[in-house]
């Protein structure tokens, strides 16, 4: 009988995740599909439920829902419930189990550039869902520094603090964030400024960058945003928000099928999307 995978949001039609896993279960000649659902915020129980009585494989779970679909779920993976966050769904024997698989893909995704976080400082820029995971996955990594910067400095208290793994962090104005920042080896944006169309916003000055730093941008439309843009004529390294969606759908592929997925295939597969 043919496996059904999902992506669940609202709204969903501009995922790229179903291209991009169809063509990956065709590849390991898995005989299954993967289907988008759009899912209002209204009907996300009843439509768990029906999921669940006809024995979906596994499930992603997208914006609006990431934080909502837990009290449906059966149970949660720890980090996940930390996090407060779940974006995949795997049915294990009829009960649906909740994971976060977003701050994993994209310390995956920093693999080429950094083997070891235990010499590097680190700048989180933004105190939203996004920052959220990755902090806490990063906190476990144990970097020498991990701080984060945000517009509202409660905001970015109050994440350090809600943190289970210990770490050598500090809440930043974006100020203090500008005037240090040559301190960092990595600097993370985690926000959705400079995305399309206000792609000419960014979150800091990149006035004092360290020019051997990595500079990542979670956003990937446009490809190469402003920061990242000011970052690479700095001289940084750089890298977009394509390397974090591509690694959390191999990860999530990885826990219902057993398979690490070839992401070199569903990198090309994505940037073909985005360039269409």
């Amino acid at each position: 009988m043919k496996k059904l995978f999902a992506v669940l949001g609202y709204p969903i039609g501009h995922s790229m995740s179903p291209i991009m896993l169809n063509d990956v279960l065709s590849y390991y000649e898995i005989d299954a599909h993967y289907h988008p659902f759009k899912v209002s915020p209204e009907e996300l129980e009843i439509a768990i439920r029906g999921l669940k009585a006809i024995g979906i494989s596994g499930f992603n779970v997208t914006i609006p829902h990431k934080s909502a679909i837990i009290p449906f779920l059966d149970s949660v993976d720890d980090l996940a419930l930390s996090i407060g966050a779940v974006n995949t769904v795997v049915n294990d024997n009829g009960k649906l189990v909740g994971y976060n698989t977003d701050g994993y893909g994209f310390i995956k995704g920093l693999e080429p550039y950094i083997s070891s976080f235990s010499d590097k400082k680190v700048l989180v820029i933004g105190a939203g869902g996004a920052a959220r995971a990755i902090y806490f996955t990063m906190a476990k990594m144990k970097p020498l520094a991990l701080d984060i910067t945000n517009r509202t400095v409660i905001k970015a208290t109050e994440l350090i603090k809600a943190c289970p793994f210990e770490s050598n962090s500090r809440a930043l104005s974006l100020d203090e964030a500008e005037v240090q920042l040559n301190e960092y080896d990595v600097v993370i944006q985690t926000t959705m400024i400079g995305m399309y169309p206000n792609v000419l916003e960014t979150p800091i000055s990149l006035k004092k960058l360290n020019n051997q730093a990595l500079v990542c941008d979670i956003v990937y439309n446009p490809l190469e945003t402003q920061f990242l843009k000011e970052a690479r004529q700095k001289g940084a390294t750089v890298q977009n928000g394509v390397e974090m969606f591509v690694y959390q759908g191999a990860l999530a592929f990885e826990k219902w099928t057993g398979i690490f997925p070839d992401v070199k295939r569903m990198r090309e597969n994505v940037l073909r999307q985005l360039e269409a």
